[in-house]
This record gives C-alpha cells, structure tokens and sequence, in this order.
C-alpha cells in the first residue's frame, strides 16, 4: 500500500511541475519572435544618409601631368677683351638691359694715346709714299730719254714698293689699335637683364675676364620630364599650360620646343623643354611649374567628382543610387581634370553618383539622399 502511494505521489508531482512549465516557455517562445520581428523591422527601415553628385558630360582636353623648372633662354658670361681698370660701371643686378647697351667701360687713356700714336706713324708712311711716287714719275720720264740708269729706276722703284707696304702695316696697326680702344667698352650681347655683376669700378680686368652675367628672359624655357611609358604621346609643338605659386590664380602658356633624344637611364624619363612668352617679365627663371602638356583635341567625356571613387586594388568602383537603393558599379577612368575624373565606362549621364558615405553601403541598401 505504502509503495502504490509513493508512486501516486511521484507522478503527480511531476505533473504539476510540467503544467508550471508550460507558460514559461511559451512566454519565452513569445519574446524570441516578438524580437526577430522587431530586427527584422528595424533592418528593412534602415536607411544610410549620403551626398550624390549628377554625373556631367563636360568639354575635356586630354593631357599628360608634370612637373617643371623655368629657365633662361640665353645666358651669357659678359667678359672685358682688353687690360684695363674699370672705370665706371653702368648697370647693377637685375638692371634690364638691350642688346647693344652699353654696361662698363675700361680706362681707355693708354688705348687712346696707342692709336694716336699709330695715327701719326700712317701720316708720316703716307707722306713718305707720296715723295717716292713723285720721283719715281720723275725718274721715269728721265729713264725713257736713257737719261739715269736702270739701276737708279729699279731703286726708286724698290723704295715705291717699300712705301707702299710700310703705308699698309700702318694701316693695320692703326685698326688694331681703334679696335682696342673700342673694346674698352663693354655692351650686353642680347635683350634680358643682369644676373651678376662680378666686378666694380676701380678693379684691374685682364682679358677675358668674366664682368657680367646676363640672361635673357623672355621668351624663357620650360624644362621637364615626362615618362618613359608617356613618350610615344609627346611631340613637338603641342600646347602646354602651367601654373607657379607666386600666381597661383593664373595660367601660362607655351609650345613643346625640344625633345632630348635619349630617355634618363636612371630615371626611366625624357628630358623636354617648351618655349614660353615672357614680355611682362611676369615669370621669373628658377620657378617650379605644374606643367600639362595637350596631347588630344577637346571632346566631350562624362565627368564625376574624383571623392566618389572606391579602389580595391585595380578595380575602381562607385555606388550609384536606382530606385532609392545603393548600387555598386565596376568603372574606367581616363584623365583627372581638377575636382573631376573622367568616365569611360560604368556611368551614365545625369546618374546619381554617391560621393559622400559610400563607405557605409553595399549592393542593395536604402539610401536616404542628404540635400
């Protein structure tokens, strides 16, 4: 008896345990789904605010990028060509000068005293030629009469002769001498301005002596380098613009003058120049120039902002927005122009390219378009 009771007891107590159960976990049961649907509600109504920017088709001219240094056209080691003091410089550093100017001048009274002497030596070779000239006519009227012998006309002959060459090395003594006295003066070769100026008014030159440095500016020349893999699209006379920081806001212009004939080894570059118009003096040698060099004539390319752009390695992507979802697209891109990078391939005109919070997308996702 006391055993079946037990076992009565035991069943029971079970029961009452499973029935205390069950509202437990049906309550559990309600909380997990009431969750999963409140996640499931929260993902499909998230929406990532972004920043688009129409894609535009614009006027674009292709160009190659580089960087460059402003030089002078000319520049000329202006050297004295006579011995001398220098008595008096004209010009200083900077000073803008002509072709033909006059920039120094050397002592000139020893050179001066050196052709007046020379002059008075011609006078006198002149004056000894004209004595035997005249009794050469003498004698030669007397040796027709066979009134002198034909030694005494052979001699005055002889001494007509000698005058003659005597009158000519004076001559050109006396041509050297006004050539030295006019080399006392020192003139620039070419239109520019001073560079340097060596000497000073009191100083002993010697002949070829350096005195000035004068540079031509305008027009100047614009060196640069392009890459090896860029050189086939380089070529002489085409269009080049360029900016320097002390005109930030302007554009200067030239023409491809020269291409060196040989790329830089250990560079792997081609050393290049262009020709650029300098009349105001507005640019100055020594500048660094942010140089493009057109290769292609302008044509129309669509255009998106380059902040929109997403790299994975060699692959290039943007997030479009269709239909108020992101959607992710594989591109080309040709030349940078400022803010803008060119499209080939991937985007459309007017199509509305992310380009802020792209990061915070993936194919599919709301987008809330921020205005």
């Amino acid at each position: 008896m006391k055993s079946r009771f037990n076992t009565v007891s035991v069943h029971r107590c079970t029961l009452w345990r499973m029935a205390a159960l069950v509202p437990l976990v049906c309550l559990a049961m309600v909380f997990v789904f009431t969750a999963c649907s409140q996640k499931e509600q929260a993902h499909e109504e998230r929406l990532v605010n972004v920043h688009v920017w129409e894609a535009q088709v614009r006027k674009v001219r292709p160009h190659l990028e580089t960087t460059g240094t402003l030089k002078a056209y000319e520049e000329v080691l202006v050297s004295a060509e006579v011995d001398g003091i220098i008595k008096n410089i004209l010009v200083d550093e900077g000073s803008v000068v002509k072709a033909g100017q006059l920039l120094a001048q050397i002592n000139d009274t020893d050179y001066n005293l050196d052709r007046e002497r020379t002059q008075a030596a011609m006078r006198q070779a002149q004056a000894s030629l004209e004595n035997a000239r005249a009794e050469y006519g003498r004698k030669e009227a007397l040796f027709k009469d066979e009134l002198i012998t034909r030694q005494q006309f052979d001699d005055i002959s002889t001494r007509v002769s000698l005058a003659e060459a005597e009158l000519a090395s004076v001559k050109a003594t006396l041509a050297i001498a006004q050539e030295r006295l006019a080399r006392t003066k020192i003139y620039s070769p070419l239109n520019g301005a001073v560079k340097e100026k060596k000497l000073s008014a009191g100083d002993f030159v010697r002949n070829g002596m350096p005195v000035f440095q004068v540079i031509s500016t305008n027009p100047l020349k614009l060196s640069f380098t392009v890459a090896e893999k860029d050189v086939a699209r380089l070529k002489k006379d085409q269009e080049i613009s360029f900016t320097v920081d002390a005109f930030p806001d302007k554009t200067f212009t030239g023409k491809v003058s020269l291409l060196y004939p040989n790329v830089e080894e250990r560079t792997r570059t081609l050393q290049a120049e262009a020709l650029v118009p300098n009349a105001d003096r507005m640019l100055k040698p020594g500048y660094f120039a942010r140089v493009q060099i057109f290769i292609e004539a302008s044509r129309d390319a669509v255009v998106v902002p380059v902040t929109a752009l997403l790299y994975d390695n060699a692959t290039i992507r943007v997030f479009v927005v269709t239909a108020g979802k992101a959607e992710p697209r594989v591109i080309k891109i040709g030349n940078k122009y400022g803010e803008v990078v060119e499209i080939i391939e991937g985007v459309e005109e007017n199509e509305q390219v992310v380009v802020v919070g792209q990061n915070n997308l993936s194919e599919g996702v709301k987008v809330n378009v921020a205005r």
